[in-house]
C-alpha cells in the first residue's frame, strides 16, 4: 500500500455514509461494487430502501452495509405517502447521524435531501441515474403534469445538495438550466460501471445470429420497435434470431402481457422474462437498444460491451454514450423502425462487421466503464467534501 493510498483511508475511516434509494434489488444490482468499495475505505457504509427482503439484507451486510427499511410509495402521486416518506426519512437519519448521504432516484433524492437538510447532514449528495420516464419527450399530459411537479421539487430541493452527480451531459445541461444550478454544484460521473472479471469479454456468437434486447418491458425501452423491425426481418431471414429478455414493470410506462404474446405465439420473438443475462450474452451476436426512455448511461449496454458486443441503440440521452457510430455499433434515431431494421440488416448481410465491432465495445467498455475507475471518482468526491 502506497503512502497516498494509507493517507486516503486515514481521511475517510471512521466516517459514515447512507446510501438511499427506491429499490433494494437496484442497490445490490447496481451498487453492490460501489458499497464494497466504500466499506473497504473505512466507511461506515448505511443502506436505506423501502423493500429489503432477509436474503437482500443478508447480501448487504455481506458487503459490509448496515440495512435500514424506510417509508415510500415508488409511483404514489399521494402527498400523504410523501409527508410519512419525509418523517420516516428524518427519523432514520436522527438515528444513524451519517455524515454523508448518497441518494438516489427521484423520490429518494427530494424527500432525502428535505430530510438530510433538517437534521443538519454535513455532505448532502445526489445521483441522477437518468430522468426517466417523466422527462422522455411525450404529448400526454399526465405525463407532463408529472414532469411539471418533479421540476417543481426539484428547484425546492437540489440547493440542498452539496454536489449533484449525472452520468450524461445531457441530464446535466437540463437540469442544471431549469433549476438555475451553480456549475461548480455538478458533476458528470458516466455511467455505474461494470466489475470487468464478472462480465468478461468472450467472442461473439454467430451461428445462428442472434439480436438481444435486455430492459425492463418500458414502452419507451423502444419494445414496440424492437419488436416491429424483428416481425419484419424475421420474414426475410427466418434463421436469425431475436431474444428479449426483461420483465414487466409497475412503471406507467410498462407493456402489458398481451402487447407482447402475438410476437410470441407467431414465432418473432423469444421471450425470457427475467433471468440471468450472463447466461445469454454468450450466445448473443448483437446487442440492441432503441430507447427513448431518459437513461443515465444503460447499465445493459455496459455489460454488453464489456462481453464484446457490437450495439445498436438511439441517438438520446444516456445512450449515446455508449456508442460511436460505425466503431462499436451504430446510433439510429428513436422510434424509427425503418433505421433500426436498416442497421440489424447491416450486420445480417456483413456478419463479418461483428466480431470487429464488438471487440471496440470491449475496449470502450474498459476505457469508460471499468467500475473501478468509476467508484474511485465517488471516492474521490466523498474525500473533498
Amino acid at each position: 500500500m502506497t503512502v497516498q493510498s494509507v493517507s486516503n483511508s486515514v481521511e475517510l475511516r471512521s466516517l459514515s455514509i447512507l446510501l438511499l434509494c427506491n429499490n433494494a434489488q437496484m442497490l445490490l444490482n447496481f451498487r453492490s461494487e460501489l458499497i464494497a468499495d466504500l466499506a473497504n475505505a473505512g466507511l461506515e457504509v448505511h443502506c436505506l430502501a423501502p423493500d429489503f427482503s432477509e436474503v437482500e439484507k443478508s447480501k448487504l451486510n455481506a458487503l459490509g452495509a448496515i440495512c435500514h427499511s424506510f417509508y415510500l410509495v415508488r409511483n404514489s402521486i399521494n402527498p400523504l405517502d410523501d409527508i410519512k416518506s419525509f418523517f420516516s426519512l428524518v427519523k432514520l437519519m436522527k438515528q444513524v447521524n451519517p455524515d454523508s448521504i448518497l441518494a438516489i432516484s427521484a423520490k429518494p433524492i427530494i424527500w432525502g435531501l428535505l430530510a438530510s437538510n433538517f437534521v443538519n447532514v454535513k455532505s448532502r449528495l445526489v445521483l441522477f441515474t437518468g430522468l426517466g420516464y417523466a422527462f422522455t419527450p411525450t404529448d400526454k399530459l399526465k405525463q407532463n403534469l408529472l414532469k411539471n411537479l418533479l421540476t417543481f421539487l426539484y428547484k425546492l430541493t437540489l440547493p440542498f445538495a452539496h454536489k449533484v452527480i449525472f452520468q450524461n451531459p445531457d441530464d446535466c445541461c437540463e437540469i442544471t438550466e431549469i433549476c438555475g444550478l451553480n456549475q461548480d454544484k455538478t458533476l458528470v460521473i458516466k455511467g455505474t460501471g461494470v466489475n470487468l472479471q464478472e462480465w468478461p469479454f468472450c467472442p461473439p456468437h454467430l451461428t445462428p445470429l442472434t439480436f438481444t434486447l435486455v430492459a425492463r418491458l418500458l414502452i419507451e425501452k423502444g419494445i414496440l420497435e424492437f419488436l416491429a423491425a424483428a416481425q419484419h426481418l424475421k420474414a426475410i431471414y427466418p434463421q436469425v434470431q431475436f431474444w428479449l429478455i426483461g420483465g414487466l414493470d409497475t412503471n406507467p410506462g410498462s407493456l402489458s402481457q398481451s402487447q407482447i404474446d402475438e410476437f410470441i405465439a407467431s414465432g418473432v420473438v423469444e421471450w425470457f422474462g427475467f433471468v440471468n443475462v450472463k447466461d445469454y450474452l454468450p450466445i448473443t451476436s448483437v446487442f440492441v437498444l432503441p430507447s427513448y426512455y431518459r437513461e443515465g448511461v444503460p447499465r445493459s449496454t455496459q455489460e454488453a460491451m464489456a462481453m464484446g458486443r457490437p450495439v445498436i441503440t438511439t441517438d438520446v440521452p444516456g445512450c449515446r454514450e455508449t456508442v460511436v457510430d460505425g466503431h462499436n455499433g451504430f446510433l439510429i434515431p428513436p422510434r424509427d423502425v425503418a433505421a433500426l431494421i436498416e442497421a440489424m440488416q447491416r450486420f445480417i448481410e456483413n456478419p463479418d462487421l461483428i466480431p470487429s465491432m464488438g471487440y471496440n465495445s470491449y475496449q470502450m467498455a474498459v476505457e469508460l466503464f471499468d467500475v473501478r475507475k468509476i467508484n474511485a471518482q465517488y471516492l474521490k468526491l466523498l474525500r473533498e467534501c
